[in-house]
């Protein structure tokens, strides 16, 4: 088992982040987000890690912190969401975000993931709301009332799905949504990212 890789940022190889660990490249499937943290080609890491094994296939997950991998695994263990769902989730949301949708039962926010559905969204928060609230403290349970946090999430994931469906790679569409105002409405934000993008292009 592969907890932690800690090494050099080597750049991307398509959707995952190339680890350098002594002359060893690893690649790790990572989160939009994650991705987006990475430090600058060159620069030192440390991800978490989860390490897959298949008949016929072996894959490496990434993640910054171990809440993220926490959740990962939780995700991944909800009958019919496997690991590009989940990491489309943790694309989508930070982890606090995503238990604050869960623990409130917000199954129109969960709905906004990429390949999720509502009949995807309830099974979600059905299978882990109770899991959430056994680890979690008291202090660490989200209060029902709305979280702006969540919107501002919520608005980025309708962008993010609406610029993959018009052809853009996980890696342009991270790089378009940097530096976008965090208080832009939804049609404002794409407009922003296609602007980006077509100065990229």
């Amino acid at each position: 088992m592969i907890s932690f890789l800690r090494g050099t940022y080597a750049g991307l190889d398509g959707d995952k982040a190339v680890i350098d660990v002594n002359g060893v490249g690893f690649a790790v499937g990572m989160s939009m987000r994650a991705l987006s943290r990475m430090p600058e080609k060159g620069g030192r890491t440390q991800v978490y890690t989860h390490l897959q094994v298949r008949e016929d296939d072996m894959s490496l997950y990434g993640f910054l912190s171990e809440a993220e991998r926490d959740l990962f695994l939780k995700l991944v263990g909800v009958s019919g969401v496997g690991p590009r769902m989940a990491l489309a989730a943790l694309s989508t949301f930070e982890p606090s975000q995503l238990v604050h949708a869960i623990m409130t039962e917000d199954v129109t926010a969960v709905s906004r993931i990429p390949g999720v559905g509502k009949k995807t969204a309830s099974r979600i928060v059905l299978e882990l709301k109770g899991a959430l609230e056994k680890t979690m403290s008291a202090e660490e349970l989200p209060l029902a009332e709305g979280n702006p946090q969540l919107v501002t999430a919520t608005i980025s994931a309708g962008v993010v799905e609406a610029l993959v469906s018009m052809g853009f790679t996980t890696a342009e569409v991270r790089t378009a949504m940097e530096g976008a105002p965090e208080s832009a409405d939804e049609g404002t934000l794409l407009q922003y990212a296609l602007k980006r993008l077509g100065s990229v292009g």
